[in-house]
């Protein structure tokens, strides 16, 4: 089901968390948040959405992670419901796309709740304080060609790391819903 999240509720504080990525390696919030901040995106396996951005998400984290700004994906999707985002399946999608960040599993569903995930792709960018900033898209192109597209999310991120602020003018991300128990 195509769903989008809320506007940016500006200056809202990340809760904090630890969870494993798919070989169970334990990544806490706070080892995450890089000088500059931190990019949370809530994505999944199987969403066309995100499958359409996998490329372009793992070139501009690569560029955010130059700068100083962490980033990390969470796959909230029940996956006993959906097997195509089961743990196994997140390490041969990360693979497949290079991810340079760590995609982590969230088993139980509490991270997504308490961040209020409401699809997938579903972007967090926090200052470096860990207050949101940005609540946008990746980029301008959505499913269709990237050829001359706007990275919004990188800029708005490289405005936080210089900043602490995001832009006023997002515009929300469009994917599938999240697929709860």
């Amino acid at each position: 089901m195509l769903t989008g999240p809320p506007l940016c509720d500006f200056g809202w504080a990340a809760p904090v968390f630890e969870l494993p990525d798919a070989s169970g390696t334990v990544h806490r919030f706070d080892q995450q948040l890089g000088p500059n901040g931190l990019l949370i995106a809530f994505i999944c396996n199987h969403c066309p959405y995100v499958i359409a951005i996998a490329d372009r998400l793992a070139q501009d984290a690569r560029a955010l992670m130059d700068d100083g700004i962490g980033v990390l994906a969470i796959m909230s999707n029940d996956y006993q419901g959906y097997p195509a985002d089961a743990p196994e399946r997140m390490i041969e999608f990360a693979n497949k796309y290079s991810f340079p960040f760590p995609y982590l599993v969230d088993t139980d569903q509490v991270v997504a709740r308490a961040y209020d995930a409401k699809c997938t792709p579903d972007f967090f960018g926090l200052n470096a304080d860990g207050l949101l900033q940005y609540r946008g898209r990746l980029d301008d192109a959505r499913m269709g060609d990237a050829a001359g597209r706007t990275p919004e999310l990188v800029n708005a991120m490289r405005m936080i790391a210089q900043t602490g602020a995001g832009p006023q003018d997002q515009t929300a991300s469009m994917g599938c819903s999240i697929k709860w128990r």
